[in-house]
């Protein structure tokens, strides 16, 4: 059993392993889309750590008793759990794989041991088009060296157990049995700008629409709300903007390569009150949000970034795309176009039929 698989290996009898975001990573990358670099934690590794250190069927028995309405006790026993997984011992297979696959991704990138990495949760249960966990489990910034990543890979599996996360499930009807964690590991991106795409507009479902939503630095406060980002809608068709609103933005995340995390820094320059994206690259990320949606064939909501290390044109890095959970469950709303359509077609059958229209 392998229990690391790089994005490009996998193929599609291994996306059960992946979980709704190493699926993705894996699918997109397979198809060419400029993904960074990554591998992913399978869900084998995480099943055959709980069985070594017997933490399966103890876990269950502290979720059996848990009373959901005593808010202290869940916390308390959600706590339980993530400490006993984060304490224990990763199997000697499992660790020697995700090394392996971290020094591979090291390589790769000529920074020998010390590849600053993003470690992100992926679910098997995540970005399904009739439940998103999206936010449910946690992610970790800037990880570098070896044991650091062993350490966020058994946070991620932890996270699984947030007193937030139980309450989903059951809120959800979803069974913890049948909720398994991979972990995805990615090379980090030096973002200088960053954010989400919607390739529809979220407010009405109009897909002839892609919604763009950017800030300075890392994505993270753009997809948590931290920040108000500037606003882009675009025709889907001729992409160009429909609507621009350019945000103040009085900071942004930044790497701190030195202490190995990522800062908030304030904007005190024009910058602040800069658009974020060019015209060229909102173009670009536009572009980009259409394949993807081809390539799932539904609406899609897109993480992108622009890495600052790479030449223009070059720069545009893929994140992560899921399924718009909203819009996607309701009939397609109707474009202007549409609505035009259909009236002129009403309008024409009462002109040719005056008749049949009288009797309605």
């Amino acid at each position: 059993m392998k229990y690391s698989l790089s994005f490009l290996e996998c193929k599609e009898d291994d996306f059960f392993l992946l979980g709704g975001k190493g699926a993705s990573l894996a699918r997109m990358s397979v198809a060419g889309l400029p993904v960074p670099p990554g591998f992913c934690v399978t869900t084998q590794a995480y099943v055959d750590f709980l069985e070594a250190a017997s933490l399966r069927e103890q876990i269950q028995d502290w979720l059996k008793n848990i009373d959901f309405d005593n808010i202290n006790q869940l916390d308390a026993v959600a706590a339980e759990i993530r400490a006993a997984i984060v304490n224990a011992s990763i199997p000697t297979a499992i660790e020697q794989g995700i090394l392996a696959a971290y020094q591979e991704l090291c390589t790769l990138a000529q920074i020998p041991d010390a590849l600053p990495v993003a470690v992100r949760s992926s679910a098997t249960a995540e970005d399904l088009p009739d439940a998103s966990f999206a936010g449910q489990q946690d992610t970790y910034l800037w990880t570098v060296g070896p044991e650091a990543v062993l350490d966020k890979v058994k946070r991620c599996w932890a996270s699984l157990f947030t007193s937030r996360a139980i309450v989903y499930r059951r809120d959800h009807n979803i069974s913890e049995a049948e909720v398994l964690m991979c972990v995805v590991v990615q090379k980090m991106v030096n973002a200088r700008a960053a954010g989400v795409a919607m390739t529809l507009n979220p407010l009405n479902g109009d897909r002839s629409k892609i919604v763009v939503d950017s800030a300075w630095g890392l994505g993270e406060a753009v997809v948590s709300g931290e920040i108000t980002p500037d606003h882009f809608m675009v025709d889907k068709v001729i992409l160009t903007p429909v609507t621009t609103r350019i945000q103040h933005k009085p900071y942004e995340l930044i790497p701190d390569p030195a202490n190995r995390r990522v800062v908030r820094q304030e904007i005190n320059d024009e910058r602040a009150d800069a658009p974020s994206l060019n015209a060229e690259e909102l173009e670009a990320v536009c572009k980009m949000a259409k394949n993807i949606e081809k390539l799932y064939g539904c609406p899609q909501d897109v993480e992108w970034a622009v890495d600052a290390d790479l030449p223009n044109g070059q720069n545009l890095m893929l994140l992560q795309s899921r399924p718009e959970t909203v819009w996607s469950q309701k009939k397609e709303a109707p474009t202007a176009a549409k609505t035009f359509q259909f009236g002129m077609e009403g309008l024409v059958n009462t002109l040719l039929n005056p008749i049949a229209s009288k009797k309605q």
